[in-house]
């Protein structure tokens, strides 16, 4: 069964804007390197005393780290001076200890450091994901009309692991980097000036070839980013509508489709990773260069007397000190620039712009008769294509009215607004008087229950999907509503009955899963009731016991109906005929028979292509 790859419903109309990618597309060029890392270092803001002493312990480790080729040079002058006077074995010991100390404090240091920030990068991870999480929930309904689930997934996946990844393997490295870098420097100049040149003129050359590379990839990573998101966003589209793909035989435009994401994603992905992969074989070659060069010169300054053998000792390992560094500075900027690009995706997304805040407003609508009022109402979901022009039209408390129209006429977009889904242009909506921008939008929503064409379950037992949202609501309630849509005895078959879990194994037709929806509807017994196309995908029979059983849910309830068949609300109190966004006629289903118009026209070809 596809239930848990169903999506919610999303209340579109054939006037929607199409949809793209999150942010900025990939071949928009990225933004600031510096300012989104420097936003993601002040996202981190409540962790800087932990991030402080994680830096100390990776400074003290690379310090001690630092001292043991000063106490090696030590231990190599001693055994070279008592070669012929004999060795002083305890002054090796000495030394030998003091350098096992520098050692093993540096790697508890180092460790202890590790530990600190893997704690702190899966708090902030943790942060991140609980305000995209916020975010979500706050976002109109508009945003993800025009932004397709994957990407918002890549988001809240990809890029926040992205993040978290390097924060845990760069910032540590940076510190420690820095130290071992300024300290092996600082101890080769106190050593020796010429060999401490010799060691630089080498490396220096590194340096300026990692800042060339550096430039010209970090638009790559940003690419890579955007990209994956894209491929993400496409594998989501096509795997949930895979059986419709396959029905159209979509197979080849598919995979043309996805090629040419993966592609992107392919092109982007080899120029970053190709050009940032550069680094480490540069830096290796400069490191050996630097040992060729500091031997080659050590060797001349020994055999003029001008040095000790201890000194090439130590310096060998100082220019390691000085080399590593920068492999590991140029692995950190990698790793860097990926976190900057996920950030930048991840900021674009909290920085979207949410719905207003109502905290000002009353929370919740009293002893709510079910009085609907529409005054003039106007919208269009881009503002310069107005869908609904100026739509008026009263409810009465209990009545049924039914919305009727071709497609695309504004019947779905007037429920949206009913339940503030969108914004008004102009106009007003009232509940009892009341405006509905007057109060909270849950307090307008909690007074309808509501059933899509499109069905929505999730994966959970059917229990969970059949009170969901609802409060303390009874076995024999939700048995009784199973009852009178007839999805009951079916559930009763299934091994584990209404605690069977909605899965892969479990498989409903989609007139089953519409019954279920309906149940939910009723179980939830709100004032008001909206049905969108609600028995369009069960059979005649199925359809005439659910009818018998909306009779009696919309008893006393005002209820809103949308119906392509119009057979099925013949007994509506009042039909309302929309076409281009405008009531046309008006009135109870004979009414419109006798004026033989619009409505009269579209019943009749009902009829005939029916008989």
């Amino acid at each position: 069964m596809d239930n848990k790859h169903q999506k919610r419903p999303t209340p579109t109309g054939r006037h929607m804007p199409p949809r793209h990618g999150m942010g900025r597309g990939p071949g928009e060029k990225p933004k600031n390197f510096k300012a989104t890392s420097l936003r993601l270092l002040k996202y981190c803001k409540s962790h800087f005393p932990l991030m402080i002493i994680a830096m100390i312990g990776a400074t003290l480790g690379s310090v001690l780290t630092l001292l043991g080729p000063d106490k090696l040079s030590d231990m190599t002058r001693t055994i070279t001076d008592g070669i012929i006077t004999g060795i002083d074995l305890n002054a090796v010991f000495r030394i030998g200890m003091i350098l096992v100390a520098c050692y093993l404090g540096s790697a508890v240091l180092s460790t202890a450091q590790g530990i600190i920030m893997s704690t702190v990068t899966q708090k902030v991870s943790r942060r991140m994901r609980n305000d995209i999480s916020v975010k979500i929930n706050v976002l109109p309904m508009q945003y993800y009309n025009k932004t397709s689930t994957g990407d918002v997934l890549s988001v809240v996946t990809n890029d926040v692991d992205t993040i978290a990844q390097s924060l845990n393997q760069s910032v540590g490295m940076l510190f420690s980097s820095v130290t071992l870098f300024l300290g092996s420097l600082f101890m080769m100049l106190i050593t020796d000036v010429l060999m401490t040149l010799t060691a630089v003129i080498a490396t220096v050359i590194g340096f300026a070839l990692m800042s060339i590379i550096t430039k010209h990839s970090q638009k790559y990573f940003f690419k890579q980013q955007a990209n994956l998101g894209e491929v993400n966003g496409n594998i989501e589209e096509i795997f949930s509508g895979h059986l419709i793909v396959k029905a159209y035989n979509g197979e080849e435009k598919a995979k043309s489709e996805f090629y040419k994401a993966n592609n992107n994603l392919r092109d982007s992905g080899f120029k970053a990773q190709c050009l940032s992969g550069m680094m480490m074989p540069l830096m290796n070659f400069i490191g050996n260069l630097g040992y060729v060069a500091v031997c080659i010169v050590g060797a001349l300054l020994t055999i003029n007397n001008k040095i000790g053998f201890e000194v090439i000792v130590a310096f060998i390992m100082y220019v390691r000190f000085f080399t590593q560094p920068m492999s590991q500075l140029a692995q950190a900027t990698q790793s860097l620039q990926s976190a900057a690009a996920a950030g930048e995706r991840v900021f674009a997304f909290l920085d979207e712009e949410e719905v207003s805040d109502e905290s000002g407003k009353e929370e919740k609508l009293d002893n709510v008769k079910g009085l609907v009022e529409f005054n003039h109402v106007k919208f269009g979901y881009d503002p310069d294509k107005i869908i609904i022009h100026d739509f008026s039209a009263v409810a009465k408390p209990g009545q049924k009215i039914a919305i009727v129209g071709p497609t695309g006429a504004g019947k779905t977009t007037l429920v949206n607004l009913l339940m503030r889904f969108y914004e008004l242009q102009d106009g007003e909506i009232k509940i009892d008087g009341i405006p509905t921008d007057a109060v909270r939008r849950e307090a307008v929503r909690s007074q309808f229950c509501m059933v899509l064409q499109d069905t929505w379950l999730f994966e959970g037992t059917i229990r969970e999907n059949l009170i969901y949202c609802s409060e303390n609501v009874s076995d024999e309630k939700m048995i009784k509503a199973c009852k009178s849509v007839g999805i009951d005895h079916y559930i009763s078959t299934l091994p584990k009955g209404y605690d069977t879990v909605l899965n892969d194994q479990i498989s409903l037709s989609q007139g089953q899963k519409q019954q279920m929806t309906i149940a939910r509807a009723m179980i939830a017994d709100k004032p008001m009731l909206i049905l969108d196309e609600a028995t369009s995908s069960v059979d005649t029979r199925t359809e005439i016991q659910i009818q018998r059983a909306m009779d009696e849910l919309m008893k006393d309830r005002t209820s809103f109906v949308i119906a392509h068949r119009l057979s099925t609300i013949k007994n509506a109190d009042l039909i309302l005929v929309l076409k281009d966004g405008d009531i046309i006629e008006s009135g109870t289903h004979e009414e419109l028979l006798s004026k033989n118009g619009f409505y009269a026209e579209l019943y009749n070809s009902q009829f005939e292509h029916s008989a």
